[in-house]
């Protein structure tokens, strides 16, 4: 006698599909992920008129240096002076700088398109402004720098297997031509000071040039004033008020 069939029992919703569990993961922090690709942070949250671009470790221009180098990237730093430029809650920016150089060409872009900008710069040596830093120092409005920050002044060096033709001698020279002439447009510094300063020989090591030191380079006329942070932005502010006077009476 055939068995009747029975129903086949439905299992419960809650057994079909189990509940799905919360992914462990860890979001990405926004702020981490600026800091790792792009050196900077939106730390502290508080809205401020002033943008703070730091120029640190060594410039990397057209050749990408070692991960273990610590690099300010100019493709980084260029569209930032763009967006400040660009963007009307800014109304000034702070340069620190804590660099041993680096390119020369991409050092310098950055320093004239921060001498090119409509809105107050300041900037601040700390620690160190050498070599192609000392452009991007006196790029701004007003400088600044720490009693115990170094600025290491000398003429371009090339690394690598160079061409010995006059040729290659000349180009060096018009570069170096190019970072005197910035230099001294910019700052008070005489030509006759600068030269001295960058052809001295016996006081680096086997090479030629001259480190100085805070109240120096404020001496030679170099950088405008010895101060810290309190002092940059305090100076920061009061060249925004100018700034503003001034558009009002243009108005």
């Amino acid at each position: 006698m055939p068995v009747p069939s029975q129903p086949i029992p439905e299992m419960p919703e809650t057994e079909k599909q189990p509940p799905k569990r919360r992914s462990t993961a860890k979001r990405a922090n926004p702020t981490v992920e600026n800091i790792e690709s792009m050196g900077v942070t939106d730390l502290p949250t508080n809205k401020s008129n002033v943008h703070c671009l730091t120029i640190i470790g060594q410039v990397e221009g057209h050749v990408v240096l070692p991960p273990n180098n610590k690099t300010t990237k100019y493709e980084h730093i260029m569209p930032q002076l763009v967006a400040i430029e660009q963007n009307p809650d800014i109304e000034g920016t702070l340069i620190m700088l804590n660099t041993v150089g680096g390119d020369v060409e991409a050092g310098l872009a950055i320093a004239e398109m921060i001498s090119s900008m409509s809105k107050p710069t300041v900037s601040i040596v700390l620690g160190g402004g050498h070599s192609i830093g000392v452009p991007i120092a006196v790029s701004a409005n007003y400088s600044f720098i720490v009693e115990s920050a170094t600025m290491t002044i000398h003429p371009i060096r090339l690394t690598g297997l160079v061409i010995g033709v006059q040729q290659s001698f000349d180009y060096l020279e018009k570069m170096q031509d190019r970072i005197s002439r910035f230099v001294l447009t910019h700052s008070k510094i005489k030509a006759d000071k600068w030269r001295d300063l960058l052809y001295k020989t016996g006081e680096l090591s086997r090479d030629i040039g001259t480190t100085v030191i805070g109240t120096e380079a404020v001496k030679y006329g170099l950088i405008n004033e010895v101060g810290g942070l309190a002092q940059a932005n305090a100076k920061l502010q009061e060249l925004i008020r100018a700034h503003k006077q001034q558009g009002a009476l243009k108005q």
